[in-house]
């Protein structure tokens, strides 16, 4: 990237990044909501260093982290962070500025892998002891744009594709990521301390991971915008995987501005010799269509304020009644329908999908793709791993192992999905599966390329509604707002519409939206393979005309919501005014009571029949 495209993006995205770095009640960091534009300008300046800026985040994270509240989002520090801001340095002392990201501090997901000193673990101890021989493609896209790589975030163990009873965020080496919204509530997964990380302003900018729904529904929990690639445009070489058919790699912002500036370094617009997705199309394009050859290098070339004026936008409720039996409450549904109201009010056109009678195609297959993948996939990244536990080994290296370990590996939740998947036959793709993990074809045949056909009909299906109904994007809710973490029962969710693009592998753009009871939640923009100019363009226009985020900043409470739970005797041993009044159930706007904020921040101190738990898990991986 050349200084001069530096410079576009810089200026670009100043002039549309939010308004959103006011303090919270209580916050002194300097740097609250800083976006990657306004850093930069003050290091061009020289009013401030990457070095600097490196050692406030490191010092935020020891306050807030590992101490403090513990939100528990970081894996480890990366040991050699200081060095490289200091190079950066020199390099902007000698002229040479490397892209957006230069001297910017940016975490990775702890199954990202990094050729230095340290672990990539997916959160298990089977991968720690010799760290990573070389940087994934993401990693050095990074440095090579000269970013400076601050640490590992945690994560759902093995991204969450484990066990079908697992709690999103937690793992036997990192233990449980909480919410910097409310600490006793869930950062959702698989990528959870990636979208915590980035909603506490540890880093600048995060990197997560994405099977269905694992860096969207951390980017609902946390408040933070959340881009999903489609498949393909990020490598997926040197990551830890689920499945080469569904597995992205992309980043949690606090804009959309900043989304889109890391979008631009971290891509492979070209094959990049490792992962062969990088020179193809995703699954729902596949015999269709062909890769762009005018994928863009600058993203934020799309940014506009105004960019839901004249749009069209397809709405769907599909599914956001719930999965199970539990029914949606009706403060998320007025949160939802508001956050749909600010679509129309931001100038879009809005057609109801679901009243028109379109009806989306499920990805049916999904579920048998991923198990079938995962047993491949996985063998296939531990023979580029030496000296750690399941190096060179297989799935059944990796079960035993935790069998083995069981004390620290399976102390709340077993491996049953990894168990399934083991069981399965995965060197013939037409060999007969079990339709209720494969779905099956109109012959009631299941094999795994008859579920590569099903789930390529998911993508027919997206694109028929686009075309259809001349839409520029399709919106739903992105997932329930954050529950409070439960290592007994598992997750609490209700709805999730990652889905959607999950199986035929195209993107998504999740932008907050609004909050219930203090909780974030969030809507996806959802288009087709490469679309994501469009959907960055859309999603900035929802941004400026909402100002979610920016008006419901973490608070590091204890729960969430923090008012009306106290009994009197409490209240009068606080000397608190026991008609205490906080934020609304459901705001119609994304702006929360201001009597709230600082409220809060004064408190800041498996079997084959299991389809119904298949549909569940496969929201958080």
């Amino acid at each position: 990237m050349t200084s001069r495209m530096a410079g576009r993006i810089l200026v670009t995205t100043l002039l549309l990044s939010p308004l959103a770095a006011r303090a919270a009640p209580g916050d002194g960091f300097p740097f609250l909501e800083a976006t990657v534009a306004q850093l930069q300008a003050e290091m061009a300046s020289g009013r401030l260093t990457s070095e600097q800026l490196t050692r406030a985040y490191i010092g935020r994270i020891h306050a807030l982290d590992s101490g403090g509240p513990g939100v528990n989002s970081i894996m480890e520090l990366n040991p050699d962070a200081l060095a490289a801001a200091r190079q950066a340095d020199q390099q902007r002392r000698h002229g040479v500025v490397l892209g957006p990201l230069h001297g910017i501090p940016v975490l990775l997901k702890d199954n990202i892998d990094t050729g230095d000193r340290m672990q990539t673990s997916a959160g298990s101890f089977a991968l720690v002891g010799r760290p990573a021989v070389r940087d994934s493609t993401v990693a050095a896209n990074l440095r090579a744009g000269g970013a400076v790589i601050l640490g590992k975030t945690t994560l759902s163990e093995w991204a969450n594709f484990r066990s079908f009873e697992s709690s999103s965020g937690w793992s036997g080496r990192g233990g449980e990521t909480h919410n910097p919204y409310g600490i006793d509530h869930n950062a959702c997964g698989s990528s959870s301390g990636s979208g915590a990380a980035a909603s506490a302003n540890f880093a600048t900018v995060s990197i997560g991971s994405e099977t269905d729904g694992s860096i969207v529904c951390p980017g609902n929990a946390n408040g933070v915008v959340a881009l999903k690639p489609t498949v393909g445009l990020t490598s997926r070489a040197g990551v830890v995987p689920i499945s080469h058919t569904q597995d992205t790699i992309g980043p949690h912002t606090r804009t959309v501005a900043d989304a889109a500036a890391v979008l631009s370094v971290i891509q492979s617009r070209t094959y990049d010799g490792r992962d062969p997705a990088t020179g193809s199309v995703p699954l729902g394009w596949r015999g269709r269509f062909t890769r762009p050859t005018n994928i863009p290098t600058d993203y934020t070339q799309f940014l506009n304020p105004d960019g839901l004026r004249g749009a069209r936008i397809g709405i769907t409720r599909v599914g956001l009644k719930g999965f199970t039996n539990v029914t949606t409450p009706a403060p998320v549904t007025a949160a939802i329908e508001a956050a749909f109201k600010a679509l129309s009010d931001a100038g879009a056109t809005v057609i109801d999908l679901d009243a028109a009678g379109f009806t989306f195609a499920p990805a049916a297959g999904e579920f048998g793709i991923l198990l079938y993948d995962f047993k491949n996939d996985l063998a296939a990244y531990f023979a580029t791993r030496v000296g750690v536990p399941v190096a060179r080994g297989t799935l059944q290296t990796a079960i035993d192992f935790n069998n083995a370990h069981a004390d620290v590996e399976m102390p709340f939740f077993n491996q049953d999905i990894f168990d399934l998947a083991n069981s399965l036959n995965t060197t013939d793709p037409d060999a007969p599966q079990d339709p209720g993990l494969f779905g099956s074809n109109s012959a009631g045949m299941a094999s795994y390329n008859i579920a590569l056909d099903l789930d390529q009909a998911a993508g027919v299906s997206m694109d028929q509604a686009l075309s259809m109904f001349h839409l520029d994007a399709v919106v739903s809710a992105t997932d329930n707002p954050a529950w409070s973490t439960d290592l007994v029962y598992g997750d609490h969710f209700i709805f999730g519409t990652s889905g959607l693009a999950a199986g035929p592998g195209y993107p998504i753009v999740q932008v907050p939206a609004g909050a219930v009871f203090g909780v974030p939640l969030g809507i996806s923009f959802f288009g087709t393979a490469f679309s994501e100019p469009t959907l960055i363009r859309l999603a900035s226009g929802y941004e400026a005309a909402t100002q979610a985020r920016a008006h419901n900043l973490p608070t590091f409470a204890a729960t969430a919501p923090f008012d009306h739970i106290r009994g009197a005797l409490q209240q009068a041993a606080a000397g608190e005014d026991q008609s205490q009044s906080g934020a609304p159930a459901a705001s119609s706007s994304p702006v929360q009571g201001t009597a709230a904020v600082a409220g809060a921040a004064a408190a800041a101190a498996p079997d084959q029949a299991a389809s119904a738990k298949a549909r569940k898990a496969l929201h958080h991986l």
